[in-house]
């Protein structure tokens, strides 16, 4: 069961690599300059594309935010978990396939695939999340959160190495040009084909393995507000839990700049950097989200040892002062071989503290069968700092006019939330 639980992982970081992080980012950018423009009137506003794709991305986080309580609250109380983590699972999946009609012709429609790919993914990754208590021990747990991402990270990278080939050598795939759309660019959208699938097949290793869920006594009327009716129970519970209390306070601060940045990178690295010309920033990018990728692999493994040896917060206090460094870094970065060098230190500290993150949060629940509102609570916190992350990103971004700033705005967030689990270490041994 361990292993089908770490295989979801396997099945849809391909969404994160791919569409998120990599082939979709280039893919945007490209059409923009295919059209010869570099803004889109949506809803009554002239957009730059960096900052459109931001306040989607915030929009379909608030979506996230408040579905996450009422599923969980409907998962409760009809005892189905599994039926919403394969709901949510197909509804990323085939938002992936509707990628491959992305225009600026339709632009609302496309739009509206990329936002469901958002919320399918990370729905079903709450979900794939809450299963965790459920499925490990609390000592087994670091290792086989590590586990997850580590096979997260190798599938993924497996499956960009293909798109990559498809970009680069469309021929050799049987993949033919027009002069309204280049090779490459329908190589990119049969990827995001090859993505939805993936994420398909792979999951029901997944599916078949998970436990259907725990079916919760009690009344039915309020099915629909009970996960909401959860959260505030869980929050009053977390106020007297003081060690948990401060941890989700600076986790809040922190995971705002990180998610930030692991949904908005490759948008700063498709504008920003000067790559010389188009074939150029295709490879530079590609090998760049590779490149974090296999760092990432190495550095989630090296977590799941070093928190067997050393306390969890002052992991974290480290890899907290690092990507502070690496959002000044940013501001300066401007060759490719710079941002390669940005690229290996984000895959080395980007597992590592979403892994740490995740465990220390479980580790440090009450004894409770009522694991989903937990992590839900959890969830929701995540996805609330997203909104706000993603928001003033966009913001910053618009009215400065430079993507630099806004990167450099998040590194504050990343010394608040250092300076918050430092205190946290000094006051409260973590367990």
């Amino acid at each position: 069961m361990l292993n089908a639980w770490a295989f979801y992982d396997w099945a849809n970081s391909v969404y994160s690599l791919v569409i998120s992080s990599a082939v979709f980012p280039i893919f945007y950018g490209a059409l923009f300059r295919l059209y010869d423009v570099e803004t889109v009137r949506v809803f009554g506003l002239d957009l730059e594309r960096g900052v459109l794709i931001s306040y989607v991305s915030s929009a379909a986080f608030v979506v996230i935010a408040l579905a996450t309580p009422m599923v969980s609250g409907i998962a409760d109380y009809l005892g189905n978990k599994r039926f919403f983590l394969k709901f949510f699972c197909y509804l990323g999946a085939l938002s992936c396939i509707g990628l491959y009609w992305f225009s600026l012709d339709y632009i609302y429609l496309s739009l509206l695939f990329y936002f469901g790919g958002l919320v399918g993914s990370w729905m079903s990754i709450a979900i794939y999340n809450s299963y965790l208590p459920d499925v490990a021990h609390k000592e087994q747990q670091d290792r086989i959160s590590a586990k997850g991402f580590s096979m997260g990270y190798a599938g993924s990278v497996l499956l960009l190495v293909v798109n990559l080939a498809m970009v680069m050598k469309p021929d050799l795939f049987g993949i033919e040009g027009s002069p309204d759309q280049p090779a490459e660019m329908i190589a990119m959208r049969y990827s995001f084909i090859t993505v939805g699938l993936w994420w398909m097949l792979f999951s029901q290793y997944t599916f078949w393995y998970m436990p259907k869920g725990n079916k919760k006594e009690g009344s039915r009327k309020e099915i629909f507000l009970g996960g909401f009716n959860e959260l505030k129970k869980v929050r009053a519970e977390i106020k007297e839990l003081s060690f948990l209390k401060k941890y989700l306070v600076a986790f809040f601060i922190y995971s705002m700049a990180v998610q930030t940045i692991l949904l908005i990178a490759a948008y700063f690295g498709e504008q920003e950097i000067n790559w010389g010309g188009d074939t150029e920033r295709t490879v530079g990018l590609i090998v760049s989200i590779l490149l974090i990728q296999l760092v990432a692999i190495v550095g989630s493994v090296i977590t799941g040892r070093l928190a067997e040896r050393y306390n969890n917060i002052s992991l974290l206090v480290v890899i907290n002062a690092i990507w502070m460094l690496l959002c000044i870094y940013a501001f300066f970065v401007e060759t490719p071989n710079e941002f390669y060098i940005a690229a290996g230190f984000v895959g080395l500290v980007m597992g590592s503290i979403q892994t740490l993150s995740r465990s220390t949060y479980s580790q440090n629940l009450p004894n409770t069968e009522d694991t989903t509102s937990y992590f839900s609570f959890y969830e929701v916190a995540e996805k609330i700092g997203i909104v706000i992350g993603t928001f003033l990103y966009g913001y910053i971004a618009q009215v400065t006019g430079s993507m630099r700033s806004a990167a450099l705005f998040l590194g504050v967030f990343f010394l608040i939330g250092a300076i918050l689990l430092r205190r946290l270490r000094k006051g409260i041994p973590n367990p």
